[in-house]
C-alpha cells in the first residue's frame, strides 16, 4: 500500500469576503450542499458543488486553490452533470456561519453580503439558477432573464434588494411546481428587455473573472442585435402583453357588434340607421 496522497484546498477561503468568495457563494448557494456524515467523528462535514459544465467546474476549482479531481455523475434519465465533493468541516463551518446550512433547499435564509461584492453573488446565482434567453413576440425581439430558488424567504429579500440596486419597478414573484424537484414549489423573479440588460451591466460591470460564459454571451448578442425602438411601460412581468391582448380582442368583438347591427335593422330599437342609396 502506497503512502496517502493528502489532497489540497484553500480551507480559509470563505473566511474573507472577494470578489471570487462571493461567486462561488453565490454558486454554491444554488448549486452546492453540505452533507454530514454521522457515524464519522473527525472531519463528519462534506460540502459539494454540481454542474453540467465541466469547464466553469475547473475555474471554480481555481479559485478554491484545490487540487481535487472533478468527478462524473449522471441521473436515470442519462444526463452527464460534474461534481467537486470535498470533505473539509472548516470550509463546510464556515458556509454554514454564512448562512448555507445542511438541507439548504428546505431552509435557506437570506445571505448577508457586502455591498461591495453583491454583484458577484448575484452573478454566482444566477450561473447557478439563473437563465437569460432571446425570442420574439409579435415579430419584435425579446430578451428574459430570471432567477429560480425554492426558499421564498431567500428570494423575496434578494429580489427586493436587486430592484433597489438596479434602480427598476419592483418584480413580482412567481409560484410554480418544479417537474425536476419531484413538483417542490418554486420562486422566480423575471426580468424583460431594458431591465435585463441594467442586470447585465450590474453583474459583468466590474470586469470579472468568474462567469459562466455561454450566459454572459447571450446578453452581448443582444446588444448586437439592431431592434425596433419602443416605450417601455412599468407592466409587472407579461401583464403588459395580456393587456395589449384583451383590448385587440375587445375591439374585434365590438367590431363584430356594430357589423351585425349595421346589417340586421329592426324598427322596435325605437331608432335605426339608414344607409345611403
Amino acid at each position: 500500500m502506497g503512502p496517502k496522497v493528502t489532497k489540497k484546498i484553500n480551507q480559509d477561503f470563505f473566511k474573507k469576503w472577494s470578489s471570487d468568495m462571493a461567486y462561488v457563494l453565490g454558486f454554491f448557494v444554488a448549486d452546492g450542499c453540505i452533507t454530514l456524515s454521522k457515524g464519522r467523528k473527525s472531519n463528519p462535514y462534506m460540502f459539494n458543488i454540481t454542474s453540467k459544465d465541466l469547464e466553469h467546474l475547473y475555474n471554480i476549482n481555481k479559485a478554491l486553490s484545490s487540487d481535487y479531481k472533478i468527478g462524473k455523475k449522471s441521473n436515470s434519465s442519462g444526463s452527464i452533470a460534474y461534481q467537486i465533493n470535498v470533505r473539509n468541516s472548516v470550509l463546510s463551518r464556515d458556509l454554514m456561519n454564512l448562512g448555507v446550512y445542511l438541507r439548504k433547499t428546505y431552509n435557506l435564509k437570506p445571505i448577508k453580503t457586502p455591498e461591495k461584492y453583491f454583484s458577484d453573488f448575484v452573478r454566482g446565482f444566477f450561473d447557478g439558477d439563473g437563465s437569460v434567453y432571446i425570442y420574439n413576440v409579435n415579430k419584435v425581439v425579446q430578451i428574459k432573464s430570471s432567477f429560480v430558488c425554492t426558499s421564498l424567504d431567500f428570494i423575496a429579500e434578494f429580489n427586493e434588494r436587486l430592484y433597489r440596486v438596479l434602480g427598476i419597478p419592483k418584480k413580482s414573484i412567481h409560484k410554480t411546481l418544479g417537474r425536476k424537484m419531484g413538483f417542490m414549489k418554486q420562486f422566480s423573479n423575471c426580468f424583460y428587455i431594458g431591465d435585463s440588460e441594467k442586470l447585465a451591466k450590474f453583474m459583468y460591470g466590474n470586469n470579472p473573472s468568474l462567469y459562466l460564459e455561454r450566459k454572459r454571451e447571450i446578453f452581448e448578442k443582444w446588444a448586437l442585435l439592431k431592434r425596433r425602438s419602443f416605450t417601455k411601460k412599468n407592466y409587472p412581468s407579461k401583464i403588459g402583453w395580456k393587456l395589449r391582448e384583451g383590448i385587440i380582442q375587445k375591439i374585434h368583438r365590438l367590431k363584430v357588434f356594430v357589423m351585425k347591427f349595421w346589417n340586421c335593422p329592426d324598427k322596435n330599437r325605437g331608432f335605426s340607421i339608414k344607409s345611403e342609396q
